[in-house]
């Protein structure tokens, strides 16, 4: 028997082709032309069938020689121009007064009987065996070919012999395009040969569009198997079979070849590559259409699809599709599909795709506000016919109000296509989007009608449950849990959501398929937390007795230990060190990272420690800062600084951050805030993380270093993170709920609008009347700002009345130490914060599920409208204790490093998305108060950990810092230098060496070290001028002798008293 033999696989697969629509014969082989990788018989048969009249002109012309003419014609066109644009173009002969058809794909609008005879007359053909070479006798299993021409080639192994490996490596090893010295064989050449080459086992699919010897790079094409890579068990057969079932199916295959394919082309407009789409992206798009198709416009879609998974090809050509799209009466569903994204790729691969599919151009606009502004250009794009609008989330609001007026004066539809959903579209600018009218209600308007406000809000609160006219598309890879109740799918969707009817992603291609499918690396696998131990000192002074809020008196503590520079030298150090030896060999010497930093203020800081330990190293290596608005800290330059500043990016020179740091002049990039999501730069390897991250925010941020990389630097194959604050565990499980299916515990009960409306009236701050005014106003459209002023005015102006009479009852109190009347004082206030609070989160909430559910009741949308207006006006001001820290001394510090993890996502499950809990129940207490002294005690016993006296900061900071505030001669250079020149002063030097020796007894092991190693002392300087702050204690010791000196008429050695009353002047 040889039923486990390749021969029976490809048996199969031929007779499958051939009983559905493939022309497949024995003895086929023989009649294919190798020297122009084509296949006559189905070109001329093809030509005579469908273009009788061409195939006469072509023998009229050339007589007996017409085949042999049209067969060196078409091989010439297919080497000059590639094979994707002939088959979709057609070429020109001699003697033809038209282009010669060779394929004919459905055109988007219904065919009319000649097209539909032209596209039955497609032959699709299957030959086995092919000797394709110039120069030997190498069989490939199976090519296909379409109207006489090679579109596609596969090696097939059965996998009880061999494997898919074993077919990549005859492709890669056996099957060379260009043998070297010999003529390029036509059929594997790229782009003028087949398009498509598949590595086929039983098990598993691979492609490329590109064979280049044993450089070429193989992609999954499998399904993916329980939300991992490969495919599941076919009950039916071979796991593959979807191969020839589906994707080579009559119908299929031809909208692959005239849809799908996409040339990229080089900056000389050479053909580069060829894209061909993965399984997952055309199993979403297809689902996508046919859903679209099925339920028509109104529907809402969430694409959960993992970094690496090609999201960016994918939405172009969803939105390439709906533009196209018609329904079974041939009406387009859409007149323009609205493209939300800050990829800046984006639009320039539209124009591409567009152009490869129909040779047309300009149906793709983009807004940028350059000539006109936004809502202008937005107006002329929409309104001008232009298929598909792409703008960045800047200026969607424009977007949503153009479609507005479109959708409601015109009764247009769209389709809009979100890039990350949960970033773009969930909050109060996409409900603008829903505040429609019905165009014949607009028209009596415009005519003069009149439309009560009952009216209008029925017809906004139909519209957010309700859309016929727009239909949404989110593209997310970490969807949130309000992102899927409002996008997700209900498995019943006649059903209301519950907990048996959980809303779900419409596609899924998980981050689990993405890593072992190696799209996208798994970046815990060499992940190392550190912790950090401190203590903490009063610096020779006693603490206030008075009591401070425990809460505020930590984040003030916990912020000074963050901002001391000698922790983040500690940690400076630590970072460099790591990248020079594990980060920056990476790639070829050209992997970069970024450190990311828990404020803006901590990115300065640790900006101007980096670059000065650089310096001090003598290292050659770039840093880049990033974050939003400017900065002060006096502490760094008496002026504020911007991300531009000179002080930070000395060489930044007015280019943007993204670009500069994709050059070879910059390696690290330090970010607060900015840079954590939709960053994309495959040669991150590394990453230091110096700021809380949780669920969500901790997989985005981290991701940023997951991008695959495979050029001319090598492969990208090993990443390091670096974690200075958080748990390990609690990373671990915010990457879990997103490794494979995001799925929900729950869905928002509806129920929490009213609960929130009553509990706000039972407040008593407004009544009925109030509420109607404000709405009467906002519903009018010739209603005056003076009018909505008189309306609003009176209630927020009782109620910051009643809060001000409250805050002046409690200093009363205060000041009467009558504890009884400052508490009822306080709770007063506090009544009017959590009051504001609630409308805050009504308004919230209310936005939200109003997209997911039809109230039905216009005193909630009243509420929301009245609430809107209400809330900015309730200006209360911010009652916060400040605590004064500026006696604090860092006493030890360590950093420990935890050893390196590697922690495996596919143990165990992760959590699910919870919804929507109760809001607006909470009460504000009085804050915890407490003896700073004990605060303080307690940090210590929290952080101290395993401090040894080693790690006293005592010898640098006391000991020897103490030794030289002695010194005269110091004294006064720090008062007549910089700090670079008093830096640079060999007395430096010498004194440091000498309080080294006075300390020697007291600090003997550590005094030796210092003496042993120039390194050390250099060390001990620069702790000395850094975080010790020798040169600013100097200078000011210098200034308080000078004023003493003055007071007593007596200069002090060396002095004049000149100099002397300058230092008094800086004293003073």
């Amino acid at each position: 028997m040889s039923l486990h033999k390749e021969i029976e696989f490809e048996n199969e697969i031929c007779a499958h082709l051939a009983a559905n629509g493939w022309l497949y014969a024995d003895g086929d082989a023989q009649r294919y032309d190798r020297e122009r990788a084509l296949y006559p018989d189905d070109l001329v048969a093809w030509i005579q069938q469908t273009q009788p009249q061409a195939w006469e002109a072509l023998e009229k012309t050339n007589g007996a020689a017409g085949r042999s003419a049209l067969l060196d014609r078409l091989r010439k066109q297919l080497d000059d121009r590639g094979t994707l644009d002939v088959l979709r173009s057609g070429i020109e002969l001699i003697g033809l007064r038209q282009p010669l058809q060779l394929a004919q794909f459905k055109p988007a609008l219904g065919m009319n009987p000649e097209l539909q005879a032209k596209y039955a007359a497609n032959r699709l053909r299957v030959v086995r065996q092919v000797r394709y070479s110039k120069h030997n006798e190498n069989a490939l299993d199976l090519v296909l070919f379409l109207n006489g021409i090679a579109v596609a080639t596969a090696e097939l192994k059965s996998q009880f012999t061999q494997s898919v490996e074993d077919a990549v490596d005859q492709y890669r090893f056996d099957r060379e395009p260009q043998p070297k010295g010999r003529e390029a064989e036509p059929l594997l050449s790229f782009p003028s040969g087949a398009l498509v080459h598949f590595a086929v086992s039983n098990r598993e699919v691979r492609m490329t569009t590109k064979l280049q010897g044993a450089a070429t790079s193989f992609l999954p094409f499998n399904k993916g198997d329980g939300g991992g890579a490969g495919n599941p068990v076919n009950e039916s057969g071979h796991r593959t079979a979807y191969l020839w079932e589906e994707v080579w199916e009559r119908d299929s295959w031809l909208e692959i070849l005239g849809r799908y394919l996409v040339t990229k082309r080089d900056s000389k407009k050479q053909i580069a590559a060829v894209l061909f789409p993965r399984y997952h992206q055309l199993d979403a798009t297809r689902k996508l259409v046919q859903d679209v198709l099925a339920h028509g416009p109104g529907q809402k879609y969430l694409i959960q699809h993992s970094a690496g998974s090609g999201k960016t090809n994918s939405i172009a050509w969803t939105a390439h599709f709906l533009a196209d799209l018609h329904d079974a009466g041939q009406r387009k569903l859409f007149d323009s599909v609205l493209v939300v994204s800050d990829r800046t790729v984006l639009d320039d691969q539209l124009q591409e795709a567009i152009f490869d599919f129909q040779r047309t151009t300009g149906v793709v606009a983009t807004i940028k506000g350059e000539s006109q502004s936004k809502s202008g250009e937005l107006a002329k794009a929409l309104s001008g016919g232009k298929k598909i609008v792409v703008c960045t989330i800047q200026t969607f609001p424009f977007a949503l109000k153009a479609v507005q007026q479109l959708a409601a004066a015109e009764g247009k539809r769209f389709a809009v296509i979100a890039d990350e959903a949960h970033s773009s579209q969930t909050g109060e600018a996409a409900s603008k989007l829903k505040q429609l009218l019905s165009a014949e209600e607009v028209r009596e308007l415009q005519d003069g009608g009149e439309v009560s406000v009952e009216d209008l809000l029925a017809a906004q609160m139909a519209a957010r449950a309700r859309e016929s006219g727009i239909t949404y598309i989110a593209f997310t890879a970490t969807p949130k849990a309000k992102t899927m109740e409002l996008f997700g799918r209900r498995p019943d969707p006649a059903a209301p959501a519950g907990p048996d009817n959980l809303p779900a992603p419409f596609h899924v291609y998980s981050m689990r398929q993405a890593i072992e499918e190696r799209f996208i690396l798994d970046v815990l696998r060499n992940y190392t937390p550190y912790s950090m131990a401190f203590k903490l000192a009063a610096a020779g002074q006693e603490w206030d007795e008075q009591q401070v809020a425990r809460s505020e008196a930590m984040k003030g503590i916990m912020r000074w230990v963050r901002l001391h520079p000698y922790n983040i030298s500690q940690k400076v150090q630590v970072v460099v060190e790591h990248f020079r030896e594990n980060v920056g060999p990476l790639l070829s010497g050209h992997a970069k990272a970024m450190v990311v930093v828990g404020s803006r203020l901590e990115a300065v800081r640790w900006q101007l420690a980096i670059e000065n330990y650089i310096k001090s190293q003598g290292y050659r290596m770039g840093t880049l800062v990033a974050f939003s608005q400017e900065v002060s800290d006096p502490e760094s330059s008496p002026d504020p600084v911007t991300e531009n500043s000179s002080l930070l990016n000395p060489n930044l020179r007015g280019r943007d951050i993204r670009e500069a740091f994709a050059t070879d002049e910059y390696q690290v990039l330090l970010v607060a805030n900015k840079f954590q999501t939709g960053f994309d730069q495959p040669l991150l390897c590394g990453m230091y993380v110096d700021k809380r991250l949780a669920g969500i925010q901790a997989v985005q941020t981290l991701s940023r270093l997951n991008r695959a990389y495979n050029g001319p630097y090598g492969k990208k194959d090993a990443t390091y993170i670096l974690d200075f604050v958080n748990d390990p565990e609690e990373i671990l499980a915010a990457f879990k709920t997103y490794h494979d299916t995001a799925e929900l515990l729950d869905v928002t009960d509806p129920n929490l609008v009213y609960d929130l409306r009553a509990k706000l009236d039972a407040a008593g701050h407004y009544d009925q009347h109030e509420v109607e005014r404000v709405v009467a106003v906002e519903m009018n459209p010739a209603a005056s700002q003076s009018e909505l002023v008189a309306a609003i005015e009176p209630v927020a102006d009782r109620l910051l009345k009643r809060y001000k009479a409250a805050q002046e009852e409690r200093r009363l109190a205060a000041a009467a130490k009558d504890e009884k009347r400052e508490k009822e004082a306080r709770d007063a206030m506090n009544v009017l914060v959590l009051f504001k609070r609630n409308l805050g989160a009504y308004l919230r909430v209310y936005n939200f599920l109003s997209q997911i559910f039809d109230y039905g009741n216009t005193d909630i949308e009243k509420r929301a409208i009245f609430f809107k207006r209400l809330l900015p006006l309730l200006e209360f001001g911010r009652e916060r204790e400040t605590i004064d820290v500026s006696s604090l001394e860092l006493t030890h510090h360590k950093l420990r490093n935890k050893g390196k993890r590697d922690m495996r996502l596919g143990d165990g499950e992760g959590d699910k998305l919870k919804p929507l809990t109760d809001v607006g129940e909470g009460e504000l207490r009085d804050p915890e108060k407490a003896l700073l002294a004990e605060i303080i005690e307690g940090v210590n016993k929290l952080f101290s950990g395993e401090l040894t006296d080693e790690d006293k900061l005592v010898y640098a900071n006391q000991v020897i810092k103490g030794k030289l505030l002695e010194s005269d001669i110091l004294m006064q250079q720090a008062a007549n230098n910089t700090k670079a020149q008093f830096d640079n002063s060999p007395d430096l030097n010498q004194e440091i060496m000498n309080a080294i020796i006075d300390a020697f007894k007291a600090h003997n092991a550590m005094s030796k070290q210092a003496l042993d190693s120039e390194k050390t002392r250099q060390g001990l300087k620069e702790i000395l001028l850094g975080p010790g702050r020798l040169y600013e204690s100097l200078r000011s010791r210098a200034a308080e002798k000078a004023a003493v000196a003055v007071e007593d008429r007596y200069p002090l050695p060396g002095w004049s008293h000149s100099q002397a009353a300058d230092g008094k002047k800086s004293y003073e």
